[in-house]
């Protein structure tokens, strides 16, 4: 290895990159996640769910995971969902660009 650092450095870099990348978004980060909450706590309330349903159904939802077990009725809760859906595409698209970045600085610090 005379020019490349070994696997356990790049996995150090990598996280200082990421842990600074994150450090840089972290208000957009917590505002999505704030409102991924308060999306499932709104539509827990107009399904009758508990909270703890709601902000699940939210995740999994916002995710793209949907197994299937929740499923709002209402119309509004419904248009709720699209909303969440919204939201956790945003939101792992942001944890990914700043993934991506933390990789391209790793890989441009190897060289």
């Amino acid at each position: 290895m005379s020019d490349r650092m070994n696997p356990r450095a790049l996995r150090r870099l990598f996280a200082a990159h990421l842990l600074a990348g994150l450090r840089v978004v972290w208000p957009i980060l917590a505002v999505l996640l704030g409102l991924m909450v308060a999306l499932g706590c709104t539509v827990a309330l107009l399904e009758h769910w508990t909270l703890f349903e709601g902000i699940y159904f939210a995740f999994v939802s916002g995710l793209t995971i949907g197994y299937g077990d929740l499923a709002p009725k209402a119309t509004l809760a419904r248009a709720l969902a699209v909303t969440i859906g919204f939201v956790g595409v945003l939101l792992t698209a942001l944890v990914a660009a700043v993934g991506v970045q933390a990789l391209h600085a790793t890989q441009q610090g190897q060289r």
